[in-house]
């Protein structure tokens, strides 16, 4: 455990790993994109109340899924930053968060679309909903605080602790509908009993879910990279990677 830390904590290694990674999963991700949005947009049935509306749920949920996914992701290298002080884990929140912002506000943009043919609004101030938009805060907060310090030490720990108190809220997000009413609907997807939606939309589904997990793999990988080309621009280990094609 200790060995994988060390390498990743490495931003040669990183580098490079991260450049035979993303080469391994880019064509996936677009496989997977093609492959979910077809059978989901064209293939999967109309749902028996909200017949072809209900399609948009295959870009919201995964979405929404991947976004509370990501804030744990920038939380743990938060954790990682204060308590061992590895460098590279300050560069994966600074790369995590964007990513995170862009699916959150995907997620809102395309539940008010949802919302409108369903519940008649395009908003409503329900928990679901709200606690979200909260989640929108806390990403823009983290870029924000990156901006604001000019020692970037500081910068860190500051969004640090920010990710690590907006944990709070993720937990608030899932049981945000059992917990008060709203106008959401219960989990569909379950692990742990059967689950309320149809396996000719859960398929599909899943593989949309699988298909943004990767796509924020490569979108966090490549900003990464990109933190790093910006970091060490004069280091001679970085003009030997770029001349090997790394």
């Amino acid at each position: 455990m200790w060995t994988i830390i060390h390498k990743m904590g490495s931003p040669p290694w990183f580098f490079r790993f991260a450049g035979t990674l993303i080469r391994w999963l880019l064509p996936a991700v677009v496989l997977l994109l093609v492959v979910g949005a077809v059978w989901g947009l064209l293939y999967a049935p109309p749902d028996y109340k909200q017949g072809n509306s209900y399609r948009i749920i295959f870009i919201h949920v995964p979405a929404a899924v991947v976004a509370l996914a990501g804030y744990y992701v920038m939380a743990i290298a938060g954790a990682m930053s204060l308590i061992w002080k590895i460098k590279m884990a300050d560069t994966a929140m600074r790369a995590v968060a964007p990513v995170g912002a862009a699916l959150t506000f995907v997620a809102l943009v395309t539940g008010a679309i949802w919302g409108k043919p369903t519940w008649g609004t395009w908003w409503v101030w329900d928990a679901r909903i709200t606690s979200m938009l909260i989640l929108l805060f806390l990403y823009l907060g983290v870029l924000a605080l990156f901006e604001a310090y000019e020692n970037k030490a500081v910068a860190a720990k500051a969004c640090a602790v920010l990710s690590l108190v907006g944990t709070v809220n993720i937990p608030i997000i899932y049981k945000s509908v059992d917990w008060w009413y709203s106008l959401h609907q219960p989990a569909s997807i379950k692990f742990t009993g059967q689950s309320a939606i149809d396996a000719s939309m859960l398929y599909p589904l899943l593989l949309m879910i699988l298909a943004f997990y990767s796509l924020f793999a490569v979108a966090v990988l490549l900003n990464m990279r990109a933190d790093l080309l910006q970091q060490h621009r004069n280091s001679a280990w970085l003009k030997e990677q770029l001349l090997e094609g790394n």
